[in-house]
């Protein structure tokens, strides 16, 4: 037991006090920036091991250690020997502070409260402690409470916030849809659908007006003539074309509306 914790003390926790209290004397220059790189070498595995405690967030190996080197930087930083505390008392909670704010603000793809946060760790939490049960079904959510300390309704919440970290391409292929992309198994909404109603209410409206106007419609919206085009059909101008269009647009859209001619009230209802 004594050779263990003297390992870990080696690889983990240097004897850098001389070398902190060096760098607190040291002004700003040249030997400064090489001492302070020598403490991070010194001290970075201890924030590596750190970074494993949290290797089933979601977020990779390699993102978590780049932050807990960076917390350990702030630590350095930050340390001050004369206040009589030992550096890892202080880096330890820097470095886990660290790591746990990148997860809450970078590791979840679809952003949730806090408190879900938390639900689904400590779901995590009593899974694994159940896992060793050695029982092939998953635990219940009963189960889960009763080790955990939530009720029912919170595990719930915890369960449907573990799905959250990471979101599927849309080129993902669905298995059991002849690996076809997500994206073509997902339904939309057709705007189309939205102008039923209108197009329907609109066609005794089209049948209604004079011969002239409809075919000014259909050739300026169906035909994609330009109104100098038209004009030039009727054998008038294209300002009179202008009109016209303008005209039988605003008409349309009063009938459409129930507001009637110009000038006349709505009909009551």
């Amino acid at each position: 037991m004594d050779g263990t914790r003297q390992r870990r003390h080696v690889r983990d926790a240097p004897d850098t006090t001389e070398a902190f209290t060096l760098l607190a004397a040291l002004p700003h220059g040249a030997e400064r920036d090489r001492l302070r790189q020598d403490v991070i070498a010194a001290w970075l595995p201890m924030a590596e091991r750190i970074s494993l405690r949290f290797r089933t967030s979601g977020e990779s190996l390699a993102d978590l250690r780049q932050v807990a080197a960076l917390g350990l930087v702030n630590a350095v930083d930050r340390y001050d020997p004369r206040l009589g505390h030992a550096f890892e008392t202080f880096a330890v909670p820097t470095i886990t502070g660290e790591l746990k704010r990148h997860i809450r603000d970078h590791a979840w793809s679809v952003h949730i409260p806090r408190r879900d946060q938390e639900l689904r760790t400590a779901v995590r939490t009593a899974q694994s402690a159940l896992g060793h049960r050695g029982a092939t079904d998953p635990p219940t959510p009963a189960e889960l409470a009763a080790v955990s300390g939530l009720t029912e309704e919170e595990v719930r919440r915890g369960l449907a916030a573990e799905g959250v970290h990471h979101t599927l391409s849309l080129d993902h292929p669905v298995l059991g849809a002849d690996d076809l992309p997500l994206a073509e198994t997902l339904g939309c909404a057709d705007r189309a659908l939205d102008l039923v109603v209108d197009r329907q209410a609109l066609t005794p409206l089209l049948k209604a007006l004079p011969e002239r106007e409809k075919y000014v419609l259909y050739w300026r919206f169906f035909g994609n003539l330009t109104q100098k085009q038209i004009g030039a059909r009727l054998g008038v101008s294209q300002m009179q074309i202008s009109r016209i269009l303008s005209r039988t647009c605003a008409r349309l859209r009063r009938e459409l509306l129930g507001q009637g001619p110009p000038g006349r009230s709505p009909a009551p209802g």
